[in-house]
């Protein structure tokens, strides 16, 4: 039955009188002063907002068993993927509650564990978390980042492992960059923007990023500038040092493209040596780059050149001379190392994993037993390494990790997570489905055995489709929940994302991104054509990309949903380039400065999309006020625009998280919080019994 609550009482968002031009199309953009998170107009209104929200979320009289449910199974040790640095092995372990992971390290495989670095000590509330580590070749310093309040800006700093002590180096201005130790253990290489000044603001456009060298026990002033363009503000820089120590692997992004360049440096020369400059490799932005490994001046490479799929190739550093060394295949190459002088190569497979080894050749020779249909990840190290660790995952497998002995093929458990379900209880299948323009889809579904495909299941549609990203099986404790209320889980592998390779991914981008919304619509018509659920039982979710799919979806049929969440989501696609990173993101939207890009993004761009008088779906839309990669002002501008023009008696609220990003490094506190608001919702708005 339809929702039967009164109307809610929405603070009043004031317009304004700002209209655009764009390539004579005039658009008005009533709430531009929103895009201000730090006025005090805006601070009110995010206030009287997050009030309206929390006040209807605590009436929900089963919001406190969620919480309390959610707490008791996200209650078990969970571990990350080992790594093996010199003869030293690295891990990540949560033990249940804790805010943030645990970084351990054991000085051999048979030896005690020590806590190496507790982010949990270096904030009160969890919100400063270790957003990446890098250890030297010797593994006895490691350098590593943090982050503060969910922002992709982090600060590094250099531990002793053996004494746990910090070293005096600090380098600030970082983001969108690992670290790369020299095999000297002297120094590393990192990518940093310059120094903001007093008329930048946080959420300004980031250009110009460069790619430095720091010696420990110098300041960052003297870190040596390695490569930058001052004639590309775009490019973004990765460096890597070959497992032989002898190159300085530069990949060159353009955004989130996944067209790349490669560079290198010959690092048995100094650094600063005229005569040992940046030679390019790979010039043209013309396919994906991914270096794998090196036989001397002979690098091994995948890429998706002539191959949508992907495949291995090598190209002498000397001549250029190329050769194919594993061709594609009919599954999709999702990730390659070497080990024991072996390819182990993951690919999809209709969306999950299969791992397949090869020998240098190119010639198979086997493959990795898996546990199931499933998502696999690890099988990291380096070329003489005989053994590795990988993690296996799917719906109602929390992720385990697993030893893999490369000499005789078999994996045992390393780690087991003890969850408090049984998985019996739950079934998983995977269908196919047919969108608007005929394109074969898959699904996954998953729920508790026994329910009746009488169209009453509460039905949850999660879905992404952007940015090569593929959405493999995975666990989690949130759906595990949603489940034991009798939800069904569905994700459909849109176009726009990976799972397919090159052509399903650009399938789904630019003036083809009305394809991943059709997708998703026509997975919501199958769930309720197939009797799983009906309209006012089924709920959207996404998260950044996935907030764009939900907002554009409700918009565009908000007939056919019974509630929406878009979660940090891309609503406003005429003004998404002008903060932070947003620029990247052109590869896959397209650009508003292009006409006919600005056509497709003005029809379906959710903001510009909301009409008056129309009965929109219940709505809660959840975003940070510390969110620099999708700043903020895409929800507030969204909510302020959804709430006068929803004419049903729904609920349109805008859930706003205070210390928090985009969503990395969030502590569990919060996770558990979010979860629990967000499930609540849907149980009201749903009338889950």
């Amino acid at each position: 039955m339809p929702y039967t609550d009164s109307p809610l009482a929405y603070p009043e968002t004031r317009p304004v009188e700002q209209i655009d031009d764009y390539h004579g199309t005039k658009v008005s953009d009533p709430y531009r002063w929103l895009e201000d998170p730090d006025s005090e107009e805006t601070k009110a209104w995010v206030e009287a907002q997050n009030k309206v929200t929390f006040d209807y979320l605590e009436e929900i009289q089963e919001r406190q068993t969620i919480n309390k449910r959610l707490e008791e199974l996200w209650n078990y040790e969970k571990y990350g993927i080992p790594f093996k640095k010199g003869n030293r092995i690295f891990y990540f372990k949560n033990d249940g509650l804790q805010n943030q992971s645990v970084l351990y390290v054991l000085d051999g495989l048979d030896d005690e564990p020590r806590v190496l670095l507790d982010a949990n000590l270096l904030s009160e509330d969890g919100t400063v978390a270790l957003s990446t580590v890098a250890v030297s070749e010797d593994g006895n310093l490691m350098a590593y980042g943090l982050s503060t309040s969910g922002s992709d800006w982090q600060e590094w700093k250099v531990l002793d492992i053996e004494t746990g002590d910090n070293l005096s180096d600090s380098l600030q201005w970082i983001k969108f960059s690992g670290a790369s130790w020299t095999h000297d253990n002297k120094g590393f290489f990192y990518s940093r923007y310059d120094e903001p000044n007093e008329n930048t603001k946080p959420e300004d456009a980031n250009y110009y990023q460069k790619l430095y060298y720091h010696r420990l026990g110098t300041p960052q002033s003297e870190d040596l500038l390695v490569y930058h363009r001052s004639d590309r503000k775009e490019w973004l820089f990765m460096g890597n040092v070959s497992d032989d120590g002898r190159y300085l692997i530069i990949s060159v992004f353009r955004g989130t493209d996944p067209k790349r360049l490669v560079f290198y440096k010959d690092l048995t020369k100094d650094l600063s040596d005229p005569e040992a400059p940046v030679v390019e490799l790979i010039s043209e932005f013309e396919a994906d780059y991914t270096f794998i490994d090196n036989d001397g001046s002979l690098f091994w490479f995948s890429t998706d050149l002539d191959a949508p799929r992907g495949r291995i190739i090598t190209i002498d550093s000397r001549t250029k001379e190329r050769k194919e060394i594993i061709p594609e295949g009919e599954e999709t190459l999702d990730g390659t190392s070497i080990l024991d002088d072996k390819f182990v190569v993951s690919y999809l497979k209709d969306a999950h994993s299969e791992i397949k080894i090869f020998d240098l050749s190119g010639k198979p020779i086997g493959e990795v037993e898996l546990p199931g249909i499933g998502s696999a990840g690890g099988f990291d190290g380096n070329r003489q390494d005989t053994e590795t660790f990988y993690s296996f995952t799917s719906a109602i497998v929390p992720p385990t990790i697993y030893r893999y002995d490369m000499k005789t093929g078999t994996s045992t458990v390393y780690r087991q997570p003890d969850v408090d379900f049984n998985p019996a209880d739950y079934e998983t299948k995977q269908i196919f489905y047919h969108s608007k323009d005929g394109t074969r889809v898959p699904m996954f579904i998953v729920h508790k055995k026994g329910i009746e495909l009488d169209g009453q299941n509460p039905t949850y549609l999660y879905g992404y489709g952007g940015f090569n990203i593929s959405l493999t099986p995975y666990f989690s404790v949130a759906m595990l929940v949603w489940m034991e209320l009798g939800g069904v889980l569905a994700i459909p592998n849109l176009r726009g994302g990976g799972e397919y390779g090159k052509e399903w991914h650009e399938g789904g981008t630019k003036l083809n991104k009305q394809n991943v919304f059709d997708d998703f619509i026509a997975a919501a018509e199958w769930l309720i054509a197939s009797g799983y659920t009906s309209t006012p039982k089924l709920a959207i979710g996404g998260a950044s990309n996935g907030g764009l799919l939900v907002g554009a979806c409700m918009t565009q049929r908000p007939d056919l949903f019974g509630a929406a969440i878009p979660d940090v989501g891309v609503l406003d696609m005429l003004r998404f380039h002008k903060f932070t990173i947003g620029w990247a993101w052109c590869s896959d939207y397209g650009s508003p400065e292009d006409p006919e890009e600005f056509k497709a993004l003005y029809t379906y761009s959710p903001l510009h999309n909301v009409k008056p008088g129309t009965n929109y779906p219940a709505t809660l839309i959840t975003t940070a006020d510390h969110d620099d990669r999708v700043v903020p002002a895409h929800s507030f501008k969204f909510a302020a625009t959804l709430q006068p023009a929803h004419a049903g008696t729904a609920p349109v609220l805008i859930r706003i998280e205070t210390k928090a990003g985009h969503g990395a490094g969030k502590p569990t506190a919060k996770l558990i919080e979010d979860v629990s608001d967000r499930w609540a919702f849907l149980v009201r708005v749903l009338q889950v019994d």
